[in-house]
């Protein structure tokens, strides 16, 4: 019987080859044979890999710069030498962990398609993932605890509470969850199977992820990693506005009353009474305020923030004074919605899909799972911009970090 083999070979741009084997005298397809198999299952992947790292490898070396940047700057500036600052070093360095350890490998695996680097590396590369990525949203959280201390309080309470001891207990209970999270699979995969590497069709079918055949942990990781904070963090942001919207208020409402006793006085004078007597004079206010303009909401050593004034230095009046707060209102409003949006949008597809999986109710194909996992590493990359560009302190840091860069 006469086998005649066709192929269609690849041009200089495809690495993909067909081959078909026909039976010329009954037109019947032959099976292929093991060596043809595998050219079958030859693929053009070339393309996506490379698309898939020209954009991932950018993001990763963009998440590792800023955050080196926010720490170098927080380490050089002696200005930014305080306890709340501290908090956002260690979340820029936490973030930095997810750039260098987490992502090169998540970007090698998307673009490959399989797991190439052992079953040892996967493990360890989900304990950190997990570790440093519940890490940083803990930090989220332990920033919003500070920032709700810091308008809530009296300024000596808080800046006892704001001691570096504090903050650095803040941060190792941050690690300390995040860890306690994470570890429970390195004791269950050798009995369960919880965290594999699944090998399917060959060395090339390696595929590493977390298996959810405990529901119990699933919920329990979840529910520690991303929804209690979540609702942590959106009550104390709610409670940072409801303060900083009072104390606006507060502000306007003062300066219409000192308005008033001036207008009283010289019309007192005019009318020839004798001037009241002075009141005894009152203690000063604590210099707290909430400053709006800075994304981290960190109090600061001025009543400026409270006040509006005209050209001359002088506090406008009736709805100019009430148009100032409101201004004042919308834009601690709009930081609040940025940094909250920017956190749910990152964290809360990935996690509604983990819950889903564990509970049975959704079996996501991998490329929306990658899609998710790298949509919540990129919060890594958006909280040094949203805890620092909008803090002037931390752009005359970077900017002398670029001149002494220039002068090397």
């Amino acid at each position: 019987m006469e086998i005649e083999v066709v192929k269609h070979l690849a041009d200089a741009t495809s690495t993909t080859t067909f081959i078909l084997l026909q039976n010329t005298s009954s037109n019947t397809t032959v099976p292929p044979t093991s060596t043809q198999h595998q050219l079958l299952q030859l693929t053009d992947t070339t393309a996506p890999a490379a698309i898939a790292l020209a954009f991932l490898s950018p993001l990763a070396l963009a998440t590792a710069i800023v955050n080196g940047a926010v720490m170098a700057a927080i380490c050089s500036t002696k200005k930014l030498h305080l306890p709340a600052n501290y908090l956002i070093c260690s979340l820029a360095f936490t973030d930095f962990l997810v750039a260098a350890l987490v992502m090169p490998p998540a970007a090698l695996y998307v673009a490959s398609g399989a797991w190439r680097l052992g079953a040892a590396a996967c493990e360890a590369w989900l304990s950190v993932d997990m570790t440093c990525c519940t890490c940083s949203i803990l930090h989220l959280c332990a920033i919003a605890l500070d920032r709700y201390w810091a308008v809530t309080k009296a300024a000596a309470e808080y800046a006892r509470r704001k001691s570096a001891r504090r903050v650095a207990l803040m941060i190792a209970a941050a690690w300390l969850v995040s860890v306690f999270i994470s570890l429970p699979p390195l004791f269950w995969r050798r009995r369960t199977g919880l965290t594999t590497v699944t090998v399917d069709d060959g060395e090339d079918g390696r595929q590493c992820a977390i298996r959810h055949d405990h529901v119990g942990y699933t919920v329990y990781s979840t529910l520690g990693a991303f929804y209690v904070p979540m609702a942590v963090i959106l009550v104390l942001y709610r409670g940072i506005y409801r303060a900083a919207r009072t104390l606006y208020q507060k502000r306007g409402s003062s300066s219409r009353n000192r308005r008033n006793l001036g207008s009283q006085s010289s019309v007192d004078r005019c009318r020839g009474q004798p001037p009241q007597p002075p009141q005894p004079p009152q203690p000063p206010p604590p210099p707290r305020a909430f400053c709006v303009s800075d994304a981290a909401l960190t109090t600061v050593d001025t009543l400026r923030a409270g006040m509006c004034s005209s050209s001359d230095g002088e506090l406008t009046e009736g709805r100019s004074q009430q148009g100032c707060a409101l201004r004042r209102e919308r834009k601690a409003a709009g930081i609040l919605g940025l940094i909250l949006g920017a956190f749910v949008l990152c964290w809360l597809p990935f996690f509604l899909k983990e819950l889903l999986v564990g509970l049975r109710l959704a079996q996501p194909s991998p490329r929306v799972s990658d899609v998710l996992a790298w949509l919540g590493y990129a919060n890594s990359l958006v909280n040094p911009l949203l805890y620092t560009s909008f803090n002037d302190d931390f752009k005359l840091a970077f900017r002398k970090l670029l001149r002494r860069k220039e002068h090397a």
